[in-house]
């Protein structure tokens, strides 16, 4: 599962590398010359994809040592039942790592592929782009789909995924006198129960002071960063969203994580320096291991101006342009997004399946965390446009001091620097 400082930018381990800074290129590698020296592999009948004896190798982004294991095991599993050898390496720096790796010729054949870098890395020729090859493409939630398509091409197979949604302390909440019908439904009706919960000993609603975490608000509102390849930044409804936080950050009802002294939402919330907190489906690990005396429930996120609305974060299975068994490759991605695979790795380490058949088993094991699944039918995304992570990065900066800045100026200069990425 993928964490910012618990700032999750793809289900999976966190990788929040700049496409701007990307170096890598493809080598050009076509069949009868793979990256690895041998001369025997060939085009494989899928989509031109190659195929050869070689072993594969899959590079990925741990969140620990549950998430280490999940994957080893289920790529072991695949690779005696398939015959062919695979071994997965962990990254200490994932994206450094895979620019290396094109860069050299050499890249890994599989590994965990953020938002953020699917642009740039599709555009310097280091992907292949095997979406549209996959038996079960027409599984896999729509948005999900959106969020790894480049230039009309599907390239990768998303891994799982989170959604945002309200996270609340249950002990406290009942302390305020409230009760299950005062579960928020609106944005007056969530500014009420902040209030009511505030206390001297913690705030009523705590999240980070980023758009990974407010982006849900400009959601709320109708709002964004980017729609349909244009920014949106400026928008009023993100004026009216930035309003929103801003009022409440100012009546200390609401506020940023690091301002109650935690590193994110869930620390915020295991400390009970919050309340409630806005955070993602990874956070039910967190609570189990460091924080198992609190008690709490999931709740969908109140409706704002254009009515539901939360943000999901998601990875996917890049496959290098220079791997010389792609065949075997994409037979790896469709073992590791079926649904017993994905149903296996939510349980070990609380990432969603990525596809919609396995819905109906994931919420009957995880019955109290639905609401997160819910979030799949109208959640919008981050960004994948290359050089957006600046462009986020710097918003992220601007969002540190909404509390004494005008929403609008925050928004007119991110605007101009989207519509510099975007020309």
């Amino acid at each position: 599962m993928t964490k910012n400082a618990r700032t999750l930018i793809g289900a999976g381990a966190l990788i929040a590398v700049s496409a701007l800074t990307l170096t890598a290129c493809g080598s050009g590698f076509s069949s009868g010359d793979d990256a690895t020296g041998d001369t025997g592999s060939s085009a494989g009948a899928e989509g031109g994809l190659t195929s050869s004896d070689s072993a594969l190798t899959v590079l990925i982004g741990s969140s620990g040592d549950a998430e280490t294991k999940a994957v080893t095991d289920a790529v072991a599993a695949w690779s005696k039942e398939s015959g062919t050898e695979a071994s997965v390496q962990v990254a200490s720096n994932l994206g450094q790592q895979l620019s290396q790796g094109f860069a050299g010729g050499k890249p890994a054949d599989l590994f965990y592929l953020s938002t953020d870098q699917i642009a740039g890395f599709a555009q310097n020729g280091s992907l292949k782009a095997y979406g549209d090859e996959l038996s079960n493409k027409s599984d896999f939630y729509p948005s999900l789909v959106q969020n790894f398509t480049v230039d009309g091409q599907f390239y990768c197979a998303p891994k799982d995924f989170s959604t945002l949604q309200l996270v609340i302390n249950t002990d406290l909440w009942k302390a305020a006198g409230l009760t299950d019908a005062d579960l928020p439904k609106t944005w007056d009706d969530l500014a009420a129960v902040a209030k009511k919960l505030t206390t001297p000993e913690h705030v009523g609603l705590a999240f980070g002071g980023e758009y990974a975490r407010v982006g849900a608000f400009m959601a709320e509102a109708g709002g964004g960063l980017v729609k349909d390849g244009k920014a949106i930044a400026s928008d009023e409804a993100n004026v009216t969203a930035l309003d929103y936080v801003k009022t409440h950050l100012a009546d200390g009802t609401f506020a940023f994580a690091k301002d109650v002294g935690a590193g994110w939402g869930g620390e915020a919330l295991g400390k009970q320096s919050a309340a409630m907190v806005i955070e993602g489906n990874w956070i039910t690990g967190a609570m189990s291991n460091d924080y198992a005396n609190v008690n709490y429930q999931v709740a969908e996120l109140p409706e704002g101006p254009a009515g539901k609305g939360t943000l999901q974060f998601t990875n996917c299975w890049g496959m290098a342009a220079d791997s010389p068994n792609q065949k075997a490759a994409l037979d790896l991605v469709q073992y590791l997004t079926s649904s017993d695979s994905q149903l296996a790795f939510s349980k070990a380490f609380g990432p969603m399946p990525s596809i919609q058949s396995a819905a109906d088993a994931w919420k009957t094991a995880n019955p109290e965390l639905v609401p997160f699944l819910a979030g799949a039918e109208y959640a919008g995304f981050v960004p994948n446009e290359a050089g957006a992570a600046d462009v986020v990065s710097d918003f992220n900066s601007q969002l540190e001091s909404l509390k004494t800045t005008e929403p609008k100026t925050i928004l007119d200069s991110t605007q101009s620097n989207l519509e510099a990425i975007l020309k």
